[in-house]
């Protein structure tokens, strides 16, 4: 390439309408290599380089850093990887923003009585909010050493994943949630973890309620009353089967007087409620209009 063929750092600077400062910055992080040097020493840049100059801004403006930049000159392939992160990267600061935003509205909108509260319940949640508090409350609330896969579904199941587009009443909502969760877990924790039989079987329980559970969700999504059938012979099954005892009429008058006389955390599932804003009931909605079919049924 001839001499007139290239530019110098000033004349690179004006064809790509960005400042010296900003070549040399490309060039001396290696972005830009430089096609060889004057007779004073001078950087010395061919045409190729404007090309490579506008394709980093352009990567710039998508708010790639430099490092990254720099990735996907070396590597074609890199550009995808890169533009995932970033949208991976935007979308958490979306839902930070979407978040605060709600937060701040519903400190706006209510009285002066009530904006200190909230404004300690919301400051207790990060942005965008964790639900690791909620995770660990019903990892001490569950019996101990139910298998891994059963607690991994219990939770999954009864942990709400904060919505990307909160209203001003799910945020309160999951601060309320989040702030019950980190207390201390109501005594001690979940009734069957205080079972005094030797040969209890929580698993058997746990597994036979998630079928039970399953087969009402219909009734209580359609707001039936509640009433006896395959989902409460179910659910009567699995705390029967847990205890090694017959389903009878005996048992069910005592499970039923039992049950009623149980810690219950309704609290915690009126708010899951708001917080997913689903028409699927909760599990907690759902034991309890089994638990209303057993007395009913019982009496």
């Amino acid at each position: 390439m001839s001499t007139d063929e290239m530019w110098s750092i000033g004349e690179l600077a004006e064809h790509a309408g960005v400042t010296v400062k900003t070549v040399r910055f490309y060039s001396d992080r290696g972005l830009l290599p430089e096609t060889d040097r004057s007779g004073g020493g001078h950087r010395r840049y061919g045409p190729e380089a404007l090309d490579r100059l506008r394709l980093i801004r352009s990567l710039r403006t998508l708010d790639l850093p430099v490092p990254e930049v720099g990735r996907v000159l070396e590597k074609e392939d890199a550009l995808e990887d890169a533009v995932a992160r970033q949208l991976r990267e935007l979308g958490s600061q979306m839902a930070a923003l979407r978040w605060r935003e709600a937060a701040l509205q519903l400190l706006q909108d209510c009285t002066p009585g009530e904006r200190a509260d909230r404004l300690r319940l919301i400051g207790a949640v990060g942005t965008p909010p964790s639900t690791a508090a909620l995770a660990r409350f019903w990892r001490g609330w569950l019996p101990p050493r139910l298998p891994a896969r059963l607690v991994t579904v219990i939770v999954d199941q009864a942990v709400p994943q904060p919505p990307a587009a909160p209203t001003p009443a799910q945020v309160l909502a999951f601060a309320r949630l989040h702030a019950f969760a980190s207390g201390p877990c109501p005594n001690t924790g979940h009734p069957v973890a205080r079972r005094p039989e030797p040969d209890y079987r929580p698993d058997v329980l746990f597994d036979g309620l998630i079928e039970a559970y399953a087969l009402a969700a219909p009734d209580v999504r359609g707001a039936r009353p509640p009433r006896g059938g395959e989902a409460l012979d179910c659910f009567v099954s699995a705390h029967a089967r847990a205890r090694g005892v017959r389903d009878t009429a005996v048992f069910r008058r005592e499970l039923g007087v039992q049950l009623a006389s149980e810690l219950r955390i309704d609290d915690y599932w009126r708010l899951t409620a708001v917080v997913t804003g689903s028409p699927d009931p909760t599990p907690g909605a759902t034991d309890a209009w089994l638990c209303a079919a057993l007395s009913s049924r019982a009496g």
